[in-house]
């Protein structure tokens, strides 16, 4: 078998039709984990418990069932019954839950193979994967599949990495502002931010409520719609008719672009036409300003009441305060020090401002207007879908100075409106930078409940941009 262009959809067929067995697949997954540990992508990986799950299904599995004897990885901040579950911080390190979280539960339901836990930005509160706390390589920092100098992006860094070396095929993040989005992104693979609330959140360790939702990452957009069938339900989506669907463009979004990722994005613009999707530009004026008024106040705020409730949920006896004085990275220890225990928020000039009356304004009145903004936007234009740059630039240079507020914004710079809406977004890899050689995404973001039509769009398209090629 051709590893390095492996899908779930191709193992799902070849394992069902005797070609192959788990135990091989499992084993040949297990060594590439192995082989690549100086990427940082895991923080468990259990070869015991993944040869045996093989070996079980080799014997008496179901050969029907949707992902059958198929190896995957899951964020390690998902929890996996018999399995650490960190969320990529030293206070979590020894939490090994009792049973799996319902997502998780669903893809073993159907037949997975789970051989580890990913590594990821600590507590899900960054961008670049530059943690402190858990490595396997010589250096700290989940590593871009593409360049082992350079970041993998976060917060679900690992499973995107994992999937980039062509270790698995398929596997789940979280995203509360991209995190699916932006490690699928620089390691050219392909993801789905769904629907918020169409996945259930128990049994993960979160940021925030309104925010948070698991994610699948995989090889092409049509094993992310195999994933997300297996946990929403639903029947097999087809891919949808290019001719029919109508994409907007907004302007604001292609700003700090670096000149690859400007020119992939015109490019496959053009690929897009090319096939008869219509495409327009429209204005989204007073995006920047409402994001900006939901973004930070809800996820900061948030932090501190469901992290409290999911540290009682895990029955360690941990609190909030001895699980921030243990937090490794920098960049999140300021965080939780400086803003999320005691709940406040930026304000001018380095101040900082009680938290409680900015996140009520959020809630009650900018989140809405952002909701109502994407919903007039997308019925006004009768758009399917905006499109946009996933990240303004390529994967930058993995060290401390990756986890910085300035690289931090830039790049959710098109990913964080989105989620704030809780609106669903794909994101599909288009091609590798024509001087740096790194992948580039496209996002396409579509009504709050159009993750099926969404999906059905990008298995189109993954017809016309291909698959990337692996890692030299």
């Amino acid at each position: 078998m051709d590893f390095d262009q492996l899908t779930l959809t191709q193992a799902v067929a070849d394992l069902g039709a005797g070609k192959v067995t788990s135990t091989a697949l499992t084993t040949e997954a297990i060594a590439r984990a192995k082989a690549n540990a100086d990427l940082n992508a895991f923080v468990t990986l259990d070869e015991a418990g993944a040869l045996k799950a093989a070996a079980a299904f080799d014997g008496t599995g179901d050969k029907a069932k949707p992902l059958g004897g198929v190896p995957i990885v899951i964020k390690d901040n998902i929890e996996v019954a018999g399995l650490p579950c960190s969320a990529g911080t030293p206070a979590l390190k020894d939490y090994v839950p009792k049973s799996d979280a319902p997502v998780a539960a669903k893809l073993r339901a159907a037949g997975a193979v789970i051989i580890g836990k990913t590594s990821m930005h600590e507590l899900a509160f960054g961008i670049s994967g530059y943690n402190t706390a858990f490595k396997t390589g010589a250096e700290f920092g989940v590593r871009n599949a593409y360049d082992r100098a350079l970041i993998a992006g976060g917060s679900s860094s690992g499973t995107g990495a994992a999937i980039g070396a062509r270790i698995v095929a398929g596997g789940l993040g979280t995203d509360t502002g991209g995190s699916v989005r932006v490690p699928a992104a620089l390691n050219g693979c392909a993801s789905l931010r769904p629907t918020i609330g169409r996945y259930p959140q128990d049994g993960i360790a979160p940021i925030s409520h309104t925010r948070d939702t698991a994610g699948p990452m995989a090889a092409t957009m049509a094993d992310v719609a195999l994933l997300d069938r297996i946990i929403a339900g639903g029947e097999a989506i087809a891919p949808a008719d290019l001719k029919q669907v109508r994409i907007g463009i907004v302007k604001m979004m292609l700003t700090n672009l670096d000149a690859d990722t400007e020119a992939a994005f015109h490019a496959a613009v053009a690929q897009m036409k090319a096939q008869g999707i219509t495409v327009v530009e429209i204005e989204m004026a007073e995006l920047p300003e409402i994001n900006g008024q939901v973004g930070f106040p809800v996820a900061l705020y948030e932090a501190y009441d469901d992290m409290v409730a999911y540290l009682a949920h895990t029955g360690t006896g941990l609190n909030i305060d001895a699980l921030a004085k243990e937090i490794a990275s920098p960049d999140v220890k300021g965080i939780f020090d400086g803003l999320v225990i005691p709940r406040k928020l930026p304000g001018p000039d380095n101040s900082v401002l009680d938290a409680a009356p900015i996140y009520d304004a959020a809630i009650k009145t900018a989140r809405p207007a952002l909701q109502a903004l994407y919903s007039n936007t997308f019925a006004g234009n009768k758009l399917d879908a905006i499109a946009f740059p996933t990240t303004p630039r390529v994967a930058i240079p993995s060290n401390p100075d990756s986890s910085s507020l300035e690289n931090f914004g830039l790049f959710i710079q098109n990913t964080d409106p989105g989620s704030n809406a809780g609106i669903p977004g794909i994101q599909i890899p288009i091609a590798l930078g024509a001087a740096s050689r790194l992948p580039i995404g496209v996002e396409l973001d579509g009504p709050a409940g159009s993750d099926r039509r969404l999906l059905a769009i990008g298995m189109a398209l993954d017809a016309v941009f291909g698959r990337l090629p692996p890692p030299r």
